[in-house]
C-alpha cells in the first residue's frame, strides 16, 4: 500500500462532516512538522458550529552554501482544501460504512474518497517527496485547510484569507484540490469559476378573496410577464474561458395554501451563474431596470456568493500542464465549468489559481469513491508541479 493511499485512508477514517474536523488538521500537521513547517491553528464560527483552519508554512532558504542559511526572495506555492466532508445520507443505503475505507473493484470507498481527502494526502506525500529531494529549495510551501467548505463557507477559507492579508502572507500560487477531473486524473483543470449571486425577489400584491379579482391585487400574475422577459436576456456572451451568464429561478413562493384566496406577496428566489464579461452590480441594475418596468411593487434583497475569477495561461498553469502531461501523458483541458469553491476567496489574494484533483462522478453521493489507479498520479503531479516551479526559482530566463 502506498503512503498515500496509506493517509488517505487515515483520513476517511475520521467522522469529519462539516463542520467537524476531527483532528484530521491535526494529523497533517504532525506528518509535516519534520519537515520545517510552522504552523496556525485559526478557529472560527459559533460554539454549535466551530470551524478549525489552519495555516502551515515552510519557508525556502536556497542552496546550502548561501550565507547563514537565511531565506532569500522566493516564491510560495499554496496547497488548499478542506477537510470536512458533506453527510453521508442514508447508511443503509451504503454498500460499506462510508467511514471505513474499502476496497471493491479497485476503488477506494468511502465518504471524501474524492471530495477531497485523497487531494490532502496527495498534497502532503508530494511535500514530503519533494523536501526530501530539494532540502534546500528556493521554492516556500504551504498548506491552507478549513473544515468550513461544504458548510456555510463563512468561518473557513474567507477568514483565512483576512488572517494571511493582515499577517502579511504573500501566496504566488496556489492549487485546491478540488476533484475537477473527469475519466482520469489530470484531464481537466479548473483556471477560473464563474460568479454567483443570488436574488430573493418579494412581489407585492393585495390578498383577497379569489371571487372577487378586482379587490385585490394578484402578485403572482404581476410578476409573471417580467420574470418572463428576465429569463430571455442574454447578459453576456461569455468569452473564450467562461459560458455565457446564466440566470436561473430557482424557488416560487406565494399563496395561504387555501384554493380560493389571491395571494398578498409572491417571493422568487433566483440565481447567476456570472462570467468575467459581467459584474454583480450591472447585473443587478439591469434585473432592477425590468422590474421597474413592468411597473412591481417589490422588494430585492442580494447576496454575491463569489466574484468570478480566471488564471489565464501563464507560471502556474503552464508548470500543471507540464507536470501532467509528464506524469501521466495527458494533455489537460482548461475549463471555468462547474460550481463555485473556495478558490473564489484565494484568488483575491493570490494571482494565479487552478484547481486540479480526481475525477469528480461519485462526490456527494452515496457509495462515493475513488480509483485506486487514479491516487499516486495525483500526487505525483502535485510533487512534478513543485519540481518544475523550483527549478524555474533557480534558473530564471532572463
Amino acid at each position: 500500500m502506498s503512503r498515500t493511499l496509506q493517509l488517505t485512508e487515515q483520513l476517511i477514517s475520521r467522522h469529519s462532516v462539516t463542520p467537524e474536523d476531527a483532528h484530521c488538521q491535526r494529523i497533517i500537521a504532525e506528518r509535516l512538522k519534520p519537515l520545517g513547517f510552522v504552523f496556525e491553528t485559526v478557529e472560527s464560527g459559533p460554539d454549535d458550529f466551530r470551524v478549525t483552519n489552519l495555516w502551515a508554512v515552510r519557508k525556502g532558504f536556497g542552496p546550502s552554501n548561501s550565507a547563514a542559511l537565511t531565506p532569500v526572495e522566493t516564491r510560495l506555492i499554496c496547497f488548499a482544501g478542506h477537510t470536512d466532508v458533506v453527510p453521508t445520507g442514508p447508511l443503509d443505503q451504503w454498500t460499506s460504512d462510508p467511514f471505513t475505507p474499502t476496497h471493491r473493484d479497485g476503488k477506494l470507498f468511502g465518504r471524501g474518497a474524492s471530495d477531497m481527502k485523497t487531494s490532502i494526502a496527495a498534497f502532503v506525500v508530494a511535500v514530503e517527496e519533494f523536501v526530501a529531494a530539494h532540502p534546500d529549495s528556493y521554492l516556500s510551501i504551504a498548506l491552507l485547510l478549513t473544515s468550513d467548505e461544504e458548510g456555510p463557507a463563512t468561518d473557513g477559507t474567507v477568514i483565512m484569507c483576512d488572517w494571511l492579508e493582515r499577517h502579511g502572507e504573500q501566496i504566488d500560487y496556489c492549487i485546491v484540490g478540488e476533484p475537477t477531473s473527469v475519466e482520469r486524473t489530470g484531464d481537466m483543470i479548473k483556471n477560473g469559476r464563474r460568479g454567483t449571486m443570488g436574488g430573493k425577489l418579494t412581489v407585492k400584491g393585495v390578498q383577497g378573496h379569489i371571487a372577487y379579482p378586482q379587490l385585490a391585487k394578484n402578485p403572482i400574475h404581476l410578476a409573471l410577464p417580467a420574470l418572463a422577459e428576465l429569463a430571455t436576456v442574454q447578459w453576456d456572451k461569455g468569452n473564450s474561458f467562461f459560458q455565457p451568464t446564466s440566470w436561473q429561478i430557482s424557488n416560487i413562493h406565494s399563496g395561504t395554501g387555501a384554493t380560493n384566496v389571491i395571494p398578498g406577496a409572491a417571493v422568487v428566489d433566483f440565481n447567476f451563474r456570472f462570467s468575467t464579461e459581467s459584474t454583480a452590480e450591472d447585473l443587478q441594475q439591469r434585473v432592477q431596470a425590468v422590474l421597474d418596468r413592468h411597473g412591481l411593487d417589490y422588494d430585492l434583497k442580494w447576496t454575491v456568493g463569489g466574484q468570478p475569477f480566471l488564471t489565464t495561461p501563464g507560471t502556474l498553469v503552464d508548470a500543471v500542464r507540464e507536470a501532467i502531461l509528464e506524469e501521466t501523458g495527458i494533455t489537460a483541458e482548461l475549463s471555468t465549468t462547474g460550481g463555485t469553491s473556495d478558490g473564489r476567496f484565494i484568488a483575491r489574494i493570490c494571482p494565479q489559481v487552478i484547481e486540479l484533483g480526481p475525477p469528480n462522478a461519485t462526490i456527494h453521493k452515496i457509495d462515493e469513491h475513488i480509483a485506486l489507479t487514479d491516487i499516486e498520479p495525483l500526487k505525483n503531479i502535485y510533487r512534478r508541479v513543485l519540481v518544475l516551479l523550483d527549478a524555474q526559482l533557480q534558473n530564471p530566463i532572463a
